[in-house]
């Protein structure tokens, strides 16, 4: 499967301009890819202005971004600002080229940013079948608590972060990605914005994706708007699984 990280920079509150961005970088990607990550909220950048930039599931974000995976024959992921049943939620998308939708709410919300204040968690987590891959996907903070990433019996076999992590950060986001891919014997791939945003905070990006041994596979520099892919096999996540099998000495538990 040939996976594409695009970090871009994301227009303060301005979904037209963002989706225009997005749609210029589809246009050179055609034919070259399976899956297109985007950073979180990359429609709106990290707004806490909920009531008024909320999208319901079937809003003109998502139809747009449904339309395109069609037409450019690539499963598009990433984050939006959700409304559903008078909740506001940063949903995390996955929408295939077949025309299939999964979708995600942020369990762990930034309080340090008031996101609690201005949206809802959500409560269960999504492992996404595509293209004979199983893939989980999870909302930038969550990147700080590994319960919740937890691989149990290899669920999954690629771990999507999507991320407005600003720079001053970066030695976690650094960390913690490759520390997720060790621990979980699956690829990791985290997706970040550059940019300032509408609250004077610096993203310098970071964007990278990790093999299940920790080895670094893709990277985009720093403060760079730029798109990288990568050819990841199962093939060969699935022989090192048979040949190292750390995960059936994994410790049981069940969320309460």
């Amino acid at each position: 499967m040939r996976v594409t990280i695009l970090q871009t920079d994301i227009s303060w509150e301005n979904k037209q301009e963002n989706l225009l961005k997005l749609q210029k970088h589809l246009e050179k990607l055609r034919g070259t890819t399976n899956l297109v990550v985007l950073p979180e909220m990359f429609s709106t950048g990290f707004s806490m202005n909920s009531r008024q930039l909320a999208e319901p599931i079937d809003g003109p974000t998502i139809q747009t971004l449904r339309e395109w995976a069609i037409k450019y024959q690539t499963a598009l992921t990433g984050s939006y600002i959700a409304s559903d049943s008078n909740h506001f939620y940063n949903r995390g998308f996955f929408l295939t080229p077949d025309g299939q939708s999964y979708f995600y709410d942020k369990k762990h919300l930034f309080r340090m940013g008031e996101e609690s204040n201005h949206f809802a968690a959500g409560n269960k987590r999504l492992i996404i079948p595509y293209m004979g891959w199983n893939i989980c996907l999870l909302i930038c903070y969550d990147l700080r608590f590994p319960v919740w990433a937890r691989n149990t019996h290899n669920e999954y076999d690629l771990l999507l972060y999507t991320a407005n992590w600003p720079d001053s950060r970066h030695l976690v986001w650094d960390t913690l990605l490759p520390a997720r891919a060790l621990e979980n014997m699956s690829y990791v791939c985290g997706v970040n914005r550059v940019g300032t945003d509408g609250n004077n905070l610096i993203y310098s990006g970071g964007s990278k994706l990790y093999s299940a041994k920790g080895e670094l596979l893709a990277a985009i520099p720093d403060h760079k708007e730029d798109a990288i892919t990568v050819e990841l096999s199962l093939s060969s996540l699935q022989q090192f699984r048979n040949k190292f099998p750390v995960w059936k000495d994994a410790d049981e538990f069940k969320f309460c």
